[in-house]
């Protein structure tokens, strides 16, 4: 289920809607501006968050919202096409990453903190090999298909405002440092979980392991059948240029640069993606360093990351606590006060009448008789009135 909503259903309607609407985008300058600032913030703030994870869920979780604000940022910058390219690509390795975290968790009977796992390379071959290929996709490394997705966005953004470019670099890096940090922290160094949990760690069923043995491949392939020229012309740009064509033209985006250009951006990219990557093979492999317990107090910048930016909270005092107010109300006031008390004062103004009704039931026959006698002789007054 996270596989399908984070890798697909949840990611495809705004990246869809977006390009699909790219000539009304074109045609508002600011819009277009807006969506690109709302993705690069996006991506950055939910990049730094999955950063300080450790459910490794959840750091794939953020991971998705960041490359949903990757995506955004190049349909804000007119790549419209690169941000519908690296959709597709996106859909494969996050799909193939929430699955073989998924072997990983049924591997260790539910276990999902980052904290408590390590070594699990030869005890989950498969599942490493698949795990290894994903991570290399999303961070970009040639030839993985992500590295072909990122750089037309980056590229997008580059050509127009470099400005953009930057932040969409810092993304970048910072999906190479969540990523391989949970990469390490899950499949090297020593076990620290339950030991009796490491003991009866095995590899995943065929069932579970066939399909991340072809999604592995997609992730790693599935963008080089489509280069046809340099690394920003691909046959999916070709496919889908009567789409944007008329989009591109209003934004006078340029069909591409130098090669000279195009290679010192991918260069300097790529250069700082290992840098990361170094990182945190010295940091959580060569030094070991395990994020710290929950009970351990952080505070600054690291206290915020930690907890997300304090985003559940704010929405949970801006939104969730006002509507169950609300709803309290409604249903306290509203429905129970006026709309129940409604139809039940009917019901009960039924019940008195039909009690005091009853009363002239008594039974005596000499009672009638006389009622009787006196209903005839009102009758017979009216129609004299009358």
């Amino acid at each position: 289920v996270s596989a399908l909503i984070h890798a697909a259903t949840m990611v495809t309607a705004g990246i869809y809607m977006v390009a699909r609407s790219g000539i009304m985008f074109s045609l508002a300058p600011l819009t277009m501006t807006v969506v690109a600032v709302t993705g690069i913030v996006t991506a950055l703030l939910a990049g730094i968050i999955a950063l300080f994870q450790n459910d490794i869920k959840k750091v794939l979780a953020y991971s998705t919202v960041s490359q949903l604000g990757l995506m955004f940022t190049g349909l804000g910058s007119g790549a419209f096409s690169g941000a519908v390219f690296h959709l597709m690509t996106h859909a494969f390795f996050k799909a193939l990453l929430f699955l073989a975290a998924g072997s990983v968790i049924h591997a260790l009977a539910g276990e999902q903190d980052l904290r408590k796992m390590g070594g699990l390379q030869k005890k989950l071959p498969w599942t490493f090999i698949v795990f290894l290929t994903g991570t290399l996709a999303i961070s970009g490394i040639p030839p993985f298909s992500g590295f072909f997705s990122k750089d037309e966005i980056l590229a997008g953004a580059f050509a127009n405002n470099p400005v953009m470019w930057g932040f969409a670099v810092a993304v970048s890096v910072l999906t190479a440092l969540y990523i391989f940090r949970l990469f390490w922290l899950t499949f090297y160094g020593s076990f620290r979980g339950e030991a009796i949990k490491f003991d009866h760690a095995h590899e995943s069923p065929k069932i579970m392991v066939v399909p991340l043995v072809i999604l592995a491949v997609l992730s790693a392939f599935s963008a080089l059948p489509l280069i046809k020229g340099g690394l920003n012309s691909n046959r999916l740009d070709s496919f889908l240029e009567p789409v944007f064509r008329e989009s591109t033209a209003i934004l006078k985006m340029p069909h591409s640069h130098s090669a000279s250009t195009e290679y010192s951006i991918m260069a300097i990219t790529l250069a700082l993606i290992l840098a990361a990557i170094f990182v945190t093979n010295v940091t959580f492999l060569k030094r070991k360093h395990v994020p710290a317990p929950n009970n351990v107090k952080r505070t600054g910048f690291v206290n915020l990351a930690y907890n997300k930016f304090y985003f559940d909270e704010i929405y949970d005092k801006m939104f969730v606590k006002p509507l169950y107010r609300t709803g309290e109300f409604l249903h306290r006031i509203v429905d129970r006060g006026i709309i129940d008390n409604a139809v039940e004062s009917i019901g009960r103004m039924v019940m008195f009448a039909g009690g005091k009704i009853r009363l002239l039931q008594t039974g005596n026959v000499g009672f009638y008789l006389f009622t009787m006698v006196v209903c005839i002789i009102i009758v017979l007054l009216l129609n004299l009135i009358n």
